[in-house]
Formats: structure tokens, C-alpha cells, sequence
């Protein structure tokens, strides 16, 4: 059964879909200039990519701005996918939001080792 949607929330729609629509685009465009600047060796781990593996090749921006994008490159470093996710994961813990968190994404404050040393003291 179609939704009937109000000319505000079709309006929305269009504009989240050519929003989406330019990132793609310049995700692309971003990528293939990177993959011809750069040979298609992954800047952390040295392995080397073919077409045939090509789309496990990421590029990463070395600020973390999507947005800064200079013609030369300079921001960009080809990753492989692996290498990719420790990066941003290496930067999470660095500015502090690796805590561990639950479910309801609340911050984790069990502490399993808490009473350890009362444990030991007891037994000993």
C-alpha cells in the first residue's frame, strides 16, 4: 500500500537523495584521482592490489575531512580495508572515545577485577 506523503516530505526525500547523490559522486572522483596518483600499494601493510582486488583498496584522509580533497593528493593515503579500519580505530582511542560501551550505548563500569585483590588476601 503506497504512502501518501506531504510536498514537505517529498521535498525532504529529493534533497537527502541528491545529497547522497554528491557524495557518491565525489567519493568517486576523489578515489579514481587518488588511484592514479598513487601506485596500488596499501601505505600501512605494503600489500600490493590488481583490478581484481581493487575495491579492498580504501583511500583514507590523512586529516580525517572528507571535504579536503587538494588536486595533488596530499591528503590521501591508499589503505587496504584492514588497514583503513585500524586507522580510524587508532584515532577514536587517541581522542578518547574508545571507551567500551553497552548495548544502549551507555559507558561499560564493570570492573571484573575490582575485588581481586581481597580475593587473593583470603585465599592466601
Amino acid at each position: 500500500m503506497p504512502i501518501n506523503k506531504t510536498p514537505d516530505h517529498a521535498r525532504l526525500d529529493r534533497l537527502v537523495a541528491d545529497a547522497r547523490r554528491s557524495a557518491d559522486q565525489r567519493d568517486l572522483d576523489y578515489r579514481e584521482r587518488a588511484l592514479k596518483i598513487y601506485p596500488w600499494i596499501c601505505g600501512r601493510c605494503a600489500r600490493e592490489f590488481t583490478r581484481a582486488n581493487l575495491r579492498e583498496l580504501t583511500v583514507h584522509h590523512r586529516d580525517h575531512n572528507h571535504d579536503n580533497n587538494p588536486p595533488d593528493g596530499s591528503n590521501w593515503e591508499l589503505l587496504c580495508l584492514y588497514c583503513h579500519d585500524n586507522e580510524h580505530q587508532r584515532q577514536l582511542e587517541a581522542s578518547g572515545g574508545g571507551t567500551r560501551e553497552t548495548a544502549r550505548g551507555e559507558a561499560a563500569t564493570h570492573s571484573p577485577f575490582a575485588s581481586l585483590k581481597d580475593l587473593l588476601q583470603k585465599k592466601g
